[in-house]
């Protein structure tokens, strides 16, 4: 869905960097969460369930994906 198209406020991290690498968040009014690319504001949103958010975040907060960071590609 193009994120040009979901109305209200998108939430940006404060940890975001200055250049704006970054994803926004936004409520949707029938339910769910939009996800964007703060770079590219009218591109493509990827739209998750409360549940699919709430499973990430979850898994994200316990260090789930953390590996995905590091530097060594090989790994």
């Amino acid at each position: 869905m193009p994120a040009s198209l979901i109305p209200g406020g998108w939430v940006k991290s404060l940890a975001s960097e200055a250049a704006g690498m970054c994803v926004e968040l936004a409520r949707l009014p029938q339910g769910g969460v939009a996800v964007r690319n703060s770079n590219a504001p009218d591109g493509p949103a990827l739209i998750f369930t409360v549940g699919e958010m709430g499973a990430f975040l979850d898994g994200a907060k316990s260090g789930e994906f953390d590996t995905l960071l590091t530097l060594n590609q090989d790994s």
